[in-house]
C-alpha cells in the first residue's frame, strides 16, 4: 500500500515540474532540429575531410569545447538567477560581465590548445595530418567565429530567462549546445579555406598565436572574481578536450566505413549533441539544487535528484527516436543515399540504431551527471564550472562509441 502514496508524490512532483517539462521539451526540440545542420555539414564535407587529413580529429573537440565553455557559463548564470545575483548588465563587476570575459578568454586560449592536442593525438594514433599551423588557423579562426555567435546567444537566452521567468537550467544547455553545433562546424569549414593558402595561413597562424598570448596575459591581470573562475576552469579545459580528441580519432579511424553509410554520418552530430544537452540539463538542475540546499551531496540520490534523472531519461527516449527518424528522412531528401557506392540501411535500421545507442548512453549519462555534481561539491569546487563541461565531453566520446557499437550490432557497413 506504500506504493500509492509514493506514486501520488511522484505525480505531484511531475505536475509541479510541468512548466519546466514544457520548456525543456521545446528547447530540446529546437536544438535537435538545429543540430542536424552539423550532421548535414559533416555528411557533405567528406571531400574536405579527405583533403585535410586530421581535421576530423579536431572537429568533435572544437565543437564540444563551445558546449563546454558556454554550457558552463549558462549553468553559472542559471545558479545566479536562482540565488538572486543576476543582473541584465554587462558591467565588468556584474555576474554577466564577468562570465562574458571568462567566455572570451577561454575560447581563444582553448582553441590554440586544441590544435596542439589534436596534432599530438593524431600522430600518436599513426594518422596522417595537416601541419600544426594549419590546425592552429582552422581551430582558432573557426573557434572565434563560432564563439562570437554562441556568446551572443548565451547572453540573450540568459537575459530572456531572467525577464520572462524561464528555467535557465532546463533551456540553456540544449539551445547553447545546438547553436554551437549549428555554427561551429560551418565556422571550421570556412576557416579551412585560409589554411589552403600557405602564405595567408602563415600570417593568420602568427596572428592567432599573438592573440593567445594577449588573452593569457589578460587572464593573469583580470579581476580576482573572474580569475578565480578561470583558474577553476583550467583543469576542465585541459582535460575534457582529451575525451573529444579521442572521439575524433575514433571517427577518423572509422571514416571509410562511415562514408559508406551517410545516414549514420548525419546522425552522429545531433545524437552526440543531444546526449550532451540532456547531460547538461541534468547537471545544471542538480548543481542549482546543491547550491541552494534543496539536495545534499550524498552517495545515494535523494528524491528531487531521482526526479531529475527520470525527467532526463524520458526526454532521452523521445529525442533519440526522433533523431533516428529525421536522419533517415534527411538522407533521402538530400540525395546522399543516391550517391554511387553508398549503403542505405533503411529507415527502421537507422531509427533502431539511434535508440539502441541511446539505451547505451542514458545510464552512463545519469550516473556521470549525478556523481560529477556530488564529487565536485564535496571537494569544495563550484559544480557549475565542472559538471556541464565534464558530462558533455564524456558524452561526446561515449555517444560516438555508442553509435559505432549500434552500427556493429545491426551489421551496418559490415560489408563496406
Amino acid at each position: 500500500m506504500a506504493i500509492r502514496p509514493r506514486a501520488r508524490s511522484i505525480w505531484a512532483s511531475l505536475r509541479a515540474e510541468r512548466r519546466t517539462l514544457r520548456q525543456g521539451l521545446v528547447a530540446l526540440a529546437l536544438s535537435t532540429v538545429a543540430s542536424f545542420v552539423a550532421g548535414l555539414t559533416l555528411g557533405a564535407i567528406t571531400g574536405t575531410l579527405s583533403l585535410l587529413p586530421g581535421l576530423l580529429v579536431l572537429i568533435p573537440a572544437s565543437v564540444g569545447m563551445r558546449g563546454t565553455i558556454f554550457g558552463a557559463m549558462a549553468a553559472r548564470l542559471g545558479t545566479g538567477i536562482h540565488a538572486g545575483l543576476f543582473e541584465p548588465t554587462l558591467r565588468r563587476d556584474s555576474l554577466l560581465g564577468r562570465n562574458v570575459e571568462v567566455g572570451l578568454i577561454s575560447s581563444i586560449a582553448a582553441s590554440f590548445y586544441l590544435a596542439a592536442v589534436a596534432k599530438l593525438v593524431a600522430s600518436a594514433f599513426g594518422e596522417r595530418t595537416i601541419s600544426f599551423w594549419d590546425l592552429v588557423t582552422i581551430s582558432v579562426v573557426g573557434g572565434i567565429l563560432a564563439s562570437a555567435v554562441i556568446l551572443f546567444a548565451t547572453v540573450v537566452i540568459a537575459v530572456l530567462s531572467f525577464r520572462r521567468g524561464w528555467d535557465l537550467d532546463a533551456v540553456a544547455t540544449p539551445l547553447v549546445t545546438a547553436i554551437g553545433d549549428m555554427v561551429a562546424l560551418p565556422a571550421l569549414f570556412v576557416a579551412t579555406f585560409i589554411a589552403r593558402n600557405d602564405t595567408v595561413n602563415a600570417s593568420v597562424a602568427a596572428i592567432c598565436t599573438l592573440a593567445v598570448i594577449v588573452v593569457l596575459i589578460r587572464a593573469v591581470v583580470t579581476a580576482s572574481a573572474t580569475r578565480k573562475v578561470l583558474v577553476e576552469m583550467v583543469a576542465v579545459l585541459a582535460l575534457t578536450p582529451l575525451l573529444d580528441i579521442f572521439a575524433g580519432a575514433l571517427l577518423q579511424a572509422r571514416l571509410p566505413t562511415l562514408e559508406l553509410v551517410p545516414a549514420f554520418l548525419i546522425l552522429i552530430p545531433p545524437f552526440v549533441s543531444q546526449a550532451g544537452a540532456l547531460g547538461g540539463i541534468l547537471s545544471s538542475r542538480l548543481t542549482s539544487k546543491l547550491q541552494v540546499g534543496l539536495i545534499s551531496p550524498r552517495g545515494r540520490p535523494e528524491p528531487p535528484a531521482i526526479l531529475d534523472g527520470a525527467i532526463v531519461f524520458g526526454f532521452g527516449l523521445v529525442v533519440f527516436t526522433v533523431i533516428g527518424a529525421v536522419a533517415a528522412a534527411l538522407e533521402r531528401l538530400t540525395g546522399l543515399a543516391d550517391r554511387a557506392g553508398v549503403l542505405h540501411p533503411g529507415a527502421g535500421t537507422i531509427v533502431a540504431g539511434a535508440v539502441l545507442a541511446g539505451v547505451v548512453v542514458l545510464p552512463i549519462l545519469l550516473l556521470a551527471g549525478y556523481y560529477t555534481a556530488v564529487v565536485t561539491t564535496r571537494f569544495g569546487l563550484d559544480p557549475d564550472n565542472h559538471g556541464v563541461p565534464t558530462i558533455t565531453s564524456l558524452l561526446d566520446l561515449v555517444g560516438i562509441a555508442a553509435v559505432l557499437f549500434a552500427m556493429g550490432v545491426l551489421g551496418v557497413g559490415a560489408n563496406g
